[in-house]
């Protein structure tokens, strides 16, 4: 269910913006990429549980001892099928830093990499120039146009379904005590996806938000609801 904010001119205007971005052909020379971010709470078995075994199913004590927090960037290209989400000890700017630097680096060919993001702070030059330095920030921030979701608006955000493709199939109900084990299995997830090339098949157009939405972009961008 989306909880869709009070449409103004700024709201519609990044909505389009992005929509339009969704519906471009793909290209290889400008890939369209989506970043979002999920805290994670670690926690590990107090007791040892029973594994299954013929005839038996695998026991689980409900007794568990939080192991703390860590965060997952999800980082998906959705129309190719090119999955680099990763594990960090938290969200912060240096983390954000350096999970844009290894993106940009995992496109050397690109002449111009697409970037969907929402507002949250970090999510800015700023983040890249402060922890990877002025020169590196610069040239690793002007390989990128960014698109900003409008506030209140991150269901725009392609990633946010990288995220729940990442908590149902890798996550799951498991246990993981650990950021070790967190960015492991992360890490094997993002293969398996890579190996059967799943896509995302974004359907929701510029046409769809005006009908739903109801508002004439070439005449007025109030809305009408």
């Amino acid at each position: 269910m989306w909880c869709v904010a009070e449409l103004d001119d700024e709201y519609i205007a990044k909505m389009e913006d992005v929509l339009a971005l969704y519906e471009r052909p793909y290209r290889s020379a400008e890939p369209v990429i989506c970043l979002d971010e999920k805290p994670v709470s670690l926690h590990d078995d107090v007791r040892p549980g029973r594994p299954a075994r013929p005839g038996h199913i695998a026991k689980r004590d409900n007794e568990y001892r939080r192991c703390g927090t860590a965060n997952i960037f999800a980082v998906v290209e959705p129309k190719a099928g090119r999955h680099s989400s990763c594990a960090t000890p938290n969200r912060s700017a240096a983390q954000f830093a350096q999970v844009v630097q290894r993106l940009v680096a995992d496109y050397p060919f690109a002449r111009k990499i697409h970037l969907v993001m929402d507002n949250l702070n970090i999510h800015c030059r700023k983040s890249l120039t402060d922890h990877l330095g002025a020169k590196e920030g610069r040239y690793v921030w002007n390989r990128l146009q960014v698109h900003y979701t409008p506030k209140h608006g991150s269901w725009l955000n392609q990633a946010e379904i990288e995220l729940s493709l990442v908590s149902r199939q890798c996550l799951g109900t498991r246990r993981i005590p650990n950021l070790d084990l967190l960015k492991s299995s992360v890490s094997a997830w993002n293969i398996k996806a890579n190996r059967d090339r799943t896509r995302i098949q974004w359907r929701f157009t510029r046409k769809a938000a005006r009908n739903k939405f109801g508002y004439q972009r070439n005449l007025s961008r109030r809305s009408k609801t």
